[in-house]
């Protein structure tokens, strides 16, 4: 394993982000204290294939479940990675750099239901979300014959297919796709409201609605006026992870940029419900809070800028979205946002109260692939490395 190290110039970053830091006490918690936070990571597996994704069932076992891009939902218990997989998936998956098994997401009443719900691209470059249970006779393994596709969503391109699904707050299933790949997205789909590209949806797995082998919630912004039903927010390139604040219902999502910028994009929840319902998060015509297309004199009316962003610098190139820290083993993180850079391998975080514009600030400096965060029944953080590990988030 490369070493963990510390970065040796945290004044330079800064310098480098956007804008002056300005944290801000929240109703949720008090203003995270830079000073007193001090991150390290601890490996807690290792040998797995590409994996981007660790869950927790929410059923009490104490298991992670991590999903391997290849196709496989790996377990660890009591701290060893099972060698039977949850689920294999890699006959039906499709490789490539930004395909593969992308999601997974628990049902809310997995302790009693046993569903649980997969996002990847077929082998065809379709993106698929399916419906499984959990097998009747072993917890750790999924009834395979179980299966039921929910949607299907063509991809024009084999990039940007976001794939990131999540339970709400509300109980709904979200689900994020990009804006259909190539470059620039070249057809527009992030802000057109007849694709479900470059969108974040909302459905009802629990319910029909008419043909549909899932319900649309009438409270969906579209229903009744222009745009898919399914359709929740829209104007996002590539949501590469994004999570809902457990304490707050706040929606953080971090989307990757085009050719300079990377953005954090924050929606606050009324009542901890209802985050980022009908918002327009600028893609293509923004990229973070620049004019993208056009490149100058483009409309800001009716566009959500980001909370923060950062440039392409240093070796930076992609953002992975994250969570806001809720667990109890390290109380100055509570409140803080944290999230990473897939090549430089830097951690930030951001208070979830932090006034628009805010620098993050830099947490730890690694030399990890972080393809994802992942986060406990206790709110502890936990994050994979592309090339191989799963770490725990730990006090330096």
């Amino acid at each position: 394993m490369p070493p963990i190290t510390r970065h040796a110039a945290a004044a330079l970053l800064i310098a480098l982000l956007v804008g002056p830091a300005a944290p801000a006490a929240s109703a949720a918690s008090a203003a995270v204290v830079p000073a007193r936070i001090h991150l390290d990571l601890s490996r807690i597996a290792t040998g797995l294939s590409k994996p981007l994704l660790v869950a927790d069932a929410g059923d009490g076992s104490g298991r992670l479940f991590v999903v391997e891009q290849t196709g496989a939902i790996r377990i660890i218990k009591a701290g060893k990675v099972l060698p039977a997989p949850f689920l294999d998936l890699g006959a039906s998956v499709s490789g490539g750099n930004e395909q593969g098994l992308l999601g997974l997401a628990f049902h809310p009443a997995y302790r009693s239901n046993g569903k649980l719900y997969v996002s990847y691209t077929d082998r065809a470059g379709t993106s698929i979300i399916r419906e499984y249970r959990v097998s009747s006779s072993n917890p750790d393994r999924v009834d395979g014959a179980s299966g039921r596709t929910l949607l299907r969503l063509r991809q024009p391109y084999a990039n940007h297919n976001g794939g990131n699904i999540v339970f709400g707050p509300d109980g709904y299933l979200y689900i994020g796709f990009g804006d259909g790949g190539s470059a620039g997205d070249p057809g527009n789909r992030a802000q057109d409201l007849g694709t479900l590209l470059g969108k974040l949806l909302r459905i009802d797995v629990d319910r029909r609605t008419g043909t549909l082998p899932y319900g649309i919630p009438g409270s969906n912004p579209f229903v009744g006026r222009a745009g898919l039903d399914q359709i929740w927010a829209y104007g996002l390139r590539n949501p590469w992870r994004w999570s809902f604040d457990r304490a707050t219902g706040d929606l953080w999502i971090g989307d990757v940029g085009q050719d300079t910028w990377e953005e954090v994009d924050r929606a606050p929840a009324t009542h901890g419900r209802n985050a980022g319902r009908g918002l327009n998060f600028g893609w293509r015509t923004m990229e973070a809070s620049h004019c993208y297309a056009p490149p100058s004199g483009c409309s800001r009316t009716g566009k959500t800028p980001p909370l923060t962003e950062y440039r392409h610098a240093n070796g930076r190139c992609s953002i992975t979205g994250g969570f806001v820290y809720r667990g109890a083993k390290y109380p100055d993180l509570v409140g803080a946002y944290l999230f990473a850079d897939y090549c430089s391998g830097e951690i930030w975080y951001v208070d979830r109260g932090a006034a628009r514009g805010s620098a993050p600030r830099l947490a730890l400096d690694t030399d990890a692939l972080i393809t994802s965060f992942g986060q406990d029944r206790a709110g502890e953080l936990y994050l994979t490395d592309g090339s191989g590990s799963v770490y725990r988030l730990t006090d330096a």
